[in-house]
């Protein structure tokens, strides 16, 4: 994985995968840091979020590092198809541009807190050309879902 410590300076580690969720498109990693110093992200809540406010996207398009665009908030309650064919519920949509790269990046709002994690865009069909109908999972579900990851391997659901 690719980070940036808290100076700015770019370094890279190898990861190992802890745990994952393909039903909210999410996964925890495990990233020895030792030597470098980072800055963790502040966390929002989704709870507050409204129809029409700022959000930010992050993330690496194409494989363009660092990434930032820029929208508004078009929906709320969204339900997506999941990479294991189930549904998100509760998806937040965006107008702010999402591709190929920006995926797990976070969806942030103008206090640069995290709101959401980028998932998908709806492109059409047959030309992979954006649609501009974007989505992130909400951050309470991201809060909820990560502690099972970490200490399981596996969402709640699927321990019973």
């Amino acid at each position: 994985v690719y980070l940036v410590d808290a100076k700015g300076n770019s370094f890279s580690r190898e990861a190992k995968i802890i745990g994952y969720d393909p039903a909210y498109d999410l996964a925890v990693l495990k990233v020895d840091i030792e030597g470098n110093e980072l800055k963790p992200v502040v966390l929002g809540t989704s709870r507050d979020i409204r129809v029409g406010q700022s959000c930010f996207a992050i993330g690496n398009p194409y494989g363009y590092e660092n990434t930032l665009t820029t929208g508004v908030v078009s929906g709320l309650g969204r339900e997506i198809p999941s990479p294991n064919g189930k549904a998100i519920r509760g998806a937040i949509q965006t107008d702010a541009a999402i591709n190929s790269g920006n995926s797990g990046g976070p969806l942030i709002n103008s206090y640069g807190h995290v709101i959401g994690v980028n998932t998908a865009t709806f492109t059409r069909k047959g030309t992979g050309v954006s649609s501009g109908v974007n989505f992130a999972i909400p951050i309470d579900t991201v809060v909820r879902t990560v502690p099972y990851l970490i200490v399981y391997g596996t969402p709640y659901s699927n321990r019973y």
